[in-house]
């Protein structure tokens, strides 16, 4: 099954580094695409793609436009849970679920940077990380996570389970879901937790399937079952889980391993695509982020092709000489600049439905980001004036110049490093008792919240048209936090605040860290606004 070439060249783990949770991967000739789980962030399931599986760029975000998806009232951890991404005769495929408000739903498009189309909903079809399976014999095959259908004999007790699709059937706007469901794997351990995040794959005259267990966090593992007939019996690999860091301990370098997807590049190597996250001081506020290793097949059943069956930092990559492959440049930007568009690795909270309501614009100011001060709040379930881009690295720098004066009691504006509503970290501008605008700090742990404030004389605060740059800084899991006129010029507010509050072990949740801008009439709308010129992040 794999034909071996030679090596020339490296990449390094993680490849996609920062909150990039529940990777999903497909190839299209000498083209890769995958996408990632966004929960209640918007846009929505970010399309990354490349040709050598080295240089990645974002291209699209699948859910971007208001009406898509409805997030009113998601926690940042619910949302959009676990999408699968497929191609087949030019239509490219994604399923996912919207969980608590939605379900499963499948949207479509031609071409993957977008548009794609409205969601159709998948009625009947239970549970969440839906997949799909175009089989050699030209049916259709959908996948899923669901409850025990007799009944859960404890959290986590799942099943997974396999349904027939007409895919012609949307065109008309039915139900592609037909025939019965079967429930085909329920684990590779006895009494094991949320199999979940399942893959079907026909590769020569075996169905393989490939699913995680043991929950998101230490315990999370990749195992695979493989069968002659879809609908079973399956299989498992005696040696399950395939993948898995669990046993390593709380000092691993790389934990929380799972959640796969699996794929050939065009000279029949084959690889998979995973999560895991790194920790910190023991704690992991990038979240989940996407990893790579490389599969070989032995006896009919993949295995991890490293030295030590782990994920390891760095691996020979292939080049693909009978490809296309040329490197695209594809960094993020260190400082952005707003335009008429968001970048695209910005992400906001919750999108409102109409645009009409979007608490944020790129317009009303050419050249600005501008937040309106409506009543949403960074500490609610609304639709805040908020925009932010993700933290990937281990000590980082975020600054932002901010034009803003606040008019009356409660309007805010500045940065934010949000983990969750109740956990998060914000630099603001606001009125203290006195009627005086000045910065405030503000850390929220656990729900509960201190405030530091100072008048900082030395910055203009009172007019429109002065700019103040704010900016934290992050060194081994501390956090300081920076003042001034210029960025060359910044002067210290506070810092020695620690940084692993902003962590799933701390938090909760699924989501990592986002370093952003916001503003809030906190509790009431107001005709206010603050503008964003630029905002900066860099890797230290």
């Amino acid at each position: 099954m794999t034909r071996t070439k030679p090596m020339t060249r490296t990449y390094r783990n993680p490849i996609l580094g920062g909150f990039y949770p529940d990777p999903s991967i497909c190839r299209v000739d000498s083209d890769f695409y995958l996408v990632n789980s966004t929960f209640a962030y918007f846009p929505g399931i970010p399309v990354f793609h490349s040709r050598d599986l080295l240089n990645w760029k974002q291209i699209g975000n699948a859910i971007d436009r208001p009406g898509q998806i409805c997030f009113d009232g998601h926690h940042v951890s619910l949302g959009l849970f676990a999408p699968t991404i497929r191609h087949h005769q030019g239509i490219f495929y994604i399923l996912c679920t919207l969980v608590s408000t939605g379900g499963n739903f499948i949207i479509t498009a031609q071409d993957p940077a977008g548009p794609w189309s409205d969601p159709f909903w998948l009625s009947g079809a239970p549970g969440i990380d839906p997949s799909i399976m175009f089989d050699n014999d030209g049916r259709v095959w959908f996948t899923g996570t669901r409850g025990a259908p007799e009944g859960e004999a404890f959290p986590g007790d799942c099943e997974i389970y396999v349904q027939e699709m007409n895919l012609s059937l949307l065109a008309d706007g039915k139900n592609p879901l037909i025939g019965e469901q079967t429930g085909i794997w329920r684990g590779a351990l006895h009494n094991s937790v949320w199999a979940e995040g399942p893959h079907i794959y026909k590769i020569r005259d075996w169905y393989y399937l490939l699913y995680a267990e043991g929950g998101t966090g230490r315990d999370h593992a990749v195992c695979v079952a493989r069968a002659k007939k879809i609908c079973g019996p399956w299989e498992g690999k005696k040696s399950n889980p395939l993948l898995t860091h669990r046993y390593l301990g709380k000092n691993a370098e790389i934990v929380n391993t799972g959640h796969a997807d699996i794929v050939d590049d065009p000279e029949g190597n084959w690889w998979m695509v995973l999560l895991a996250s790194r920790p910190f001081n023991k704690v992991c506020p990038l979240g989940r982020e996407t990893f790579m290793v490389p599969i070989s097949w032995e006896d009919g059943w993949p295995w991890i092709a490293s030295k030590t069956g782990l994920i390891e930092w760095e691996y020979p990559l292939p080049r693909f000489p009978n490809s296309s492959a040329t490197i695209e440049w594809s960094p993020e930007c260190a400082c952005d600049q707003f335009d008429t568009k968001l970048p695209l690795h910005w992400l906001m909270l919750r999108m409102p439905m109409q645009e009409k309501d979007i608490a944020l614009s790129l317009t009303d100011r050419p050249g600005a980001l501008r937040l309106f001060t409506r009543a949403a709040t960074m500490r609610g379930k609304d639709h805040p004036a908020f925009a932010g881009r993700r933290l990937r690295h281990k000590n980082w720098a975020f600054s932002a110049a901010i034009q803003f004066t606040p008019k009356t009691a409660g309007e805010a504006a500045g940065i934010i490093l949000f983990q969750n509503e109740d956990w998060q970290y914000r630099f603001e501008i606001c009125l203290d008792n006195s009627g005086r605008p000045s910065l405030h700090f503000a850390q929220t742990t656990g729900g509960l919240e201190f405030v530091t404030v100072r008048e900082c004389p030395e910055i203009d605060l009172k007019s429109p048209e002065a700019q103040v740059v704010l900016a934290a800084r992050c060194d081994e899991m501390e956090l300081t936090f920076f003042y001034g006129k210029e960025p060359h010029s910044l002067k210290h507010f506070t810092g020695e605040v620690d940084a692993r509050p902003l962590s799933t072990e701390y938090a909760g949740g699924f989501v990592g860290t986002l370093a952003g801008v916001f503003a809030s009439g906190n509790g009431k709308s107001t005709e206010n606004y603050a503008d964003v010129l630029w905002a900066e992040y860099k890797s230290l």
